[in-house]
């Protein structure tokens, strides 16, 4: 029994090292593997209330290089006593397009008091929140935060994770002096190691020169 279980672990283990993945992309973990991950769409606990299409499994992938710009911000991090965590990274274009078809699902609104207790579901395509298209179907985009690797708890960013709305923008000033100065962290060393960010999402970051700006993927996560 015993046997079996630590052939079964390297089984896995072999699987996440030398799966197939398009040439350009890595799995992030096999390259940063102090970083921590929660793809959130590989669970319940996100804006739909259900796995995701396409998110087989907990492994953020990105491309090359924009792993390599992560992992220097990592690095920084570390020294901190602080750590990445990512909640999305590459998503296949089917997700994409799960998420529109359940815009229009307008009696789903499982999650609507903890991810836009605000707004209308109609609100959230119009207001630019879900589109048709995703800069993390090309594969440098990354969603993420800071953790406290003393605690070992996220660093407090004024709101959760996905959470349509003002109080989400990057410059939001409705919230307390430690939440802005958390969020402004997270800004400063993810653009002095090649990222932009977007004004609406205090966690969403593209690296500035990625390798497929023109190209939207559609393999699984897994």
């Amino acid at each position: 029994m015993k046997f079996q279980l630590v052939y079964f672990t390297f089984f896995l283990f072999y699987l996440k090292t030398f799966a197939q993945l398009p040439p350009g992309f890595v799995y992030v973990g096999n390259e940063i593997p102090s970083v921590k991950t929660e793809l959130r769409y590989f669970s319940e606990n996100n804006f739909v209330g259900s796995n995701i299409e396409g998110y087989e499994t907990n492994s953020a992938i990105l491309s090359k290089e924009a792993t390599m710009a992560l992992k220097k911000v990592q690095m920084a991090l570390e020294n901190k006593n602080l750590s990445l965590k990512i909640y999305d990274a590459y998503r296949p274009q089917k997700a994409v397009n799960y998420f529109w078809e359940w815009t229009k699902k307008l009696d789903d609104t499982l999650m609507k008091e903890q991810y836009y207790p605000k707004l209308k579901k109609t609100d959230l395509f119009q207001l630019h929140y879900i589109a048709k298209r995703s800069g993390h179907s090309r594969g440098s985009t990354v969603d993420l935060t800071i953790v406290d690797n003393l605690t070992g708890k996220e660093l407090d960013m004024g709101t959760p994770y996905d959470y349509f709305g003002e109080e989400s923008w990057v410059n939001f000033k409705g919230i307390s002096i430690a939440q802005q100065n958390n969020r402004k962290l997270l800004q400063r060393v993810m653009l002095a190691n090649g990222f932009r960010n977007y004004s609406k999402e205090w966690w969403h970051f593209t690296l500035n020169n990625e390798p497929f700006k023109n190209t939207y993927f559609n393999f699984d996560v897994k």
